[in-house]
């Protein structure tokens, strides 16, 4: 058996300045053939699981690409077209499988429908070919992969600790339709809802219920997997929401009632997902009044792990304003500083302006730099290994990094966007996270993968960026109306789209 195995990931804000190409990918992944391999094996992703069987299996493993880029704006044509290209070239030559791990909301220049796209062109090459898909749980879910691939998976957790388990099960449904073990059939339900991101942690309800209820119908004879997929709201597209996916033994039937089920639970819930925000003066004041630490400060509208720009300056300043004192940021991206720094060396007194670099005319706010002033205490490579359960076992890299100490805060600027979600992170550059009393992280949910355990308390930051959870501040074009919470009274009718999906 030749077995095609890839990945094509990539969240898209359609709100963030920072470019999609090439390069962009090539920062996080974008590795190619061997390559591909040698980096996901042994880890916990979904493109460990599949290397992991397709291994056990016998298969000769193809993989022509493993591509995934931090959240940003829509991929530029060129780009998409090259990174699609690669894995339809390999079908052309003649595959018997296809395991591929895709985001599920991917814009581009030409396409509002990315993995969509992709999955219509696999299949006009082979029409026949058994593929399966895993999304992430922020995936716009969308028409077009559904019917156009076996099998259907995504995570089941937020932050994303599942991805091994998500990659292993679609392989295993495909490996077992191909042996004729069973007869996958899908229901899909797409609901009119916009989740706020900061709402859809899977350790608090709503969607804590959810997801258990998405687990005990998997354990109904007939039923192989259901997925409910939170969706990504900062993606300006027909397809942004909420939606549910079951996959069952040839039991359509089964398979949409579960769906309506859960999609009516998740619309009953929506209430629930919608974030209220508190004014960032109350919450500095409120961390002031802190005693026991360490305290986590999200500085949640300024994500690069939701296509932010990580270098708008608004809580960082209000914060210093304030005299909170034993404060760590992770992390402000500004490789202009870094190279200042740099050039100056360790243990050097600068002076500079950091951040503010980026303007984010879709929200019409501009970058403002920071003037500091401090002393360089680390510079690194910035490479470190993720031990924490979210990624676990790769080596990923912050770019040239540095350490700026202003008294009462010590600022991590890098060079590449990375979210702070593992205290490598922090490990790599000698600090002890579990010692500072103000942990300021730009993310949302994702930190508490490395950091839940330690934090004492947690606060939300409403500063200023393109991940903001104000919908009013983004524009929509492309968006399917009516949907809550922009429509509030609009209503929810759980009825099959064509096909039977």
């Amino acid at each position: 058996m030749r077995s095609l195995i890839a990945i094509l990931m990539h969240e898209t804000n359609t709100c963030s300045p920072i470019p999609t190409n090439i390069r962009r990918f090539q920062e996080w992944s974008g590795l190619w053939g061997t390559e591909s391999l040698s980096f996901y094996r042994n880890s916990r992703t979904v493109m460990g699981a599949f290397i992991d069987l397709a291994e056990q299996w016998g298969d000769d493993i193809v993989c022509p690409i493993a591509a995934e880029a931090m959240p940003s704006a829509p991929a530029d044509a060129e780009t998409y077209g090259y990174l699609s290209g690669l894995i339809l070239e390999e079908v052309q030559k003649g595959v018997n499988r296809i395991l591929l791990a895709l985001h599920g909301a991917m814009i581009t220049e030409n396409t509002l429908d990315g993995e969509g796209t992709l999955l219509k062109r696999i299949r006009a090459i082979a029409p026949d070919i058994p593929i399966a898909v895993s999304h992430d749980f922020h995936a716009n879910v969308t028409v077009s992969t559904v019917t156009n691939c076996t099998v259907l998976t995504g995570y089941k957790t937020y932050p994303h600790t599942d991805l091994y388990e998500t990659g292993y099960k679609a392989a295993c449904i495909l490996y077992d339709a191909m042996q004729g073990q069973c007869n996958p059939v899908m229901a899909w339900r797409k609901l009119p809802l916009m989740s706020h991101t900061l709402k859809q942690g899977t350790d608090d309800e709503p969607f804590k219920l959810l997801i258990r209820r998405c687990r005990e119908a998997e354990r109904e004879t007939g039923v192989l997997n259901v997925s409910l997929f939170g969706g990504f709201p900062l993606a300006d597209s027909p397809y942004t929401g909420s939606s549910v996916v079951v996959v069952t033994d040839n039991d359509d039937l089964l398979a949409n009632r579960i769906a309506t089920d859960i999609a009516e639970a998740c619309w009953d819930s929506r209430h629930q997902q919608i974030y209220q925000s508190t004014p960032l003066s109350d919450q500095i004041q409120t961390a002031k009044k802190l005693t026991d630490g360490p305290i986590i400060l999200l500085d949640h509208c300024d994500n690069c792990g939701s296509g932010g720009t990580q270098d708008v300056m608004t809580v960082i300043r209000a914060i210093m304003e304030a005299g909170l004192e034993d404060v760590i940021v992770a992390a402000v991206w500004d490789p202009k500083a870094v190279a200042t720094m740099q050039a100056a060396g360790v243990n050097a007194e600068v002076a500079l302006p950091l951040g503010g670099n980026t303007d984010m005319p879709a929200i019409q706010q501009s970058g403002h730099p920071l003037q500091v002033q401090g002393n360089v205490t680390h510079l690194t490579d910035g490479r470190f290994r993720i031990d924490g359960p979210m990624y676990h076992g790769l080596e990923v890299s912050m770019g040239p990094t540095a350490v700026l100490d202003t008294g009462n805060m010590q600022i991590i600027v890098v060079s590449r966007h990375i979210e702070p979600w593992d205290p490598g992170l922090f490990h790599s550059l000698g600090i002890d996270p579990a010692q500072k009393r103000y942990l300021l992280l730009k993310s949302r949910i994702h930190y508490r993968a490395g950091f839940a355990d330690m934090a004492r308390h947690t606060l939300l930051l409403d500063g200023d960026g393109v991940t903001t959870s104000d919908y009013q501040l983004l524009p929509f074009h492309h968006l399917k109306r009516p949907v809550f919470p922009l429509d509030p009274l609009c209503s929810f009718e759980p009825n099959p789209v064509p096909n039977g999906l």
